[in-house]
This record gives structure tokens, C-alpha cells and sequence, in this order.
């Protein structure tokens, strides 16, 4: 299973602040979690064949190996901090998906 969180950054939060916070706590801590295969965090650039603004500034994508252990991973009080200081900088919305297969 896959979970997409896509977001945009809060009022007053800078692009620095986030990623210097990403790539010293987020993307370290999540890809230590037992239940992750992989997680990782793009940056939109832009909207294909248009000069439109992306909806989302940010995209982080989570491969979940084993969903009981992601319940209880998320459970604990240091990923408590971690989705608390996230939440604090984000506007965010997570979708779970099931992939397609032919």
C-alpha cells in the first residue's frame, strides 16, 4: 500500500525551514520505521503543458510493507513529535491507494 500526502507549506513557514527540518528528522525517522519499504519527499515544480501553479507545493509518498506495524509505529511518542512539528508546518491531506494492476 501506498499513502500520498500532499501539502503545501503554512503561512510563514519557508521552504529552508521545511526542508532543512525533512532531511533532519522526517526522511531519517520514517525510512527507520519497521513497516516502511520506502518513503520519500518531492518538491513540485509545475503543471505539465501549462504555466498553472501546482495545487501542492509538496508531495511526500509512503510505501507501507506492513500496515499493522505502520498503526503501531505511528503510535509511538516519537512519531507523535514528528507528525506534531509536521503538522505545525503544513496544510496537508493523506490518500491511501491501492495500485492498479493489468
Amino acid at each position: 500500500m501506498h499513502i500520498f500526502a500532499v501539502f503545501n507549506l503554512k503561512p510563514g513557514v519557508s521552504e529552508d525551514d521545511y526542508l532543512a527540518w525533512a532531511r533532519s528528522t522526517d526522511l531519517p525517522t520514517v525510512n527507520a520505521l519497521p513497516s516502511i519499504a520506502s518513503f520519500r519527499v518531492f518538491r513540485a515544480t509545475r503543471v505539465l503543458g501549462s504555466d498553472a501553479k501546482p495545487p501542492f507545493g509538496w508531495i511526500e509518498v509512503l510505501d507501507i510493507a506492513d500496515m499493522e506495524q505502520f498503526g503501531k509505529d505511528v503510535a509511538t511518542a516519537a512519531m507523535g513529535e514528528v507528525a506534531a512539528a509536521f503538522n505545525n508546518m503544513v496544510e496537508v491531506t493523506f490518500v491511501t491507494t491501492e495500485e492498479v494492476l493489468a
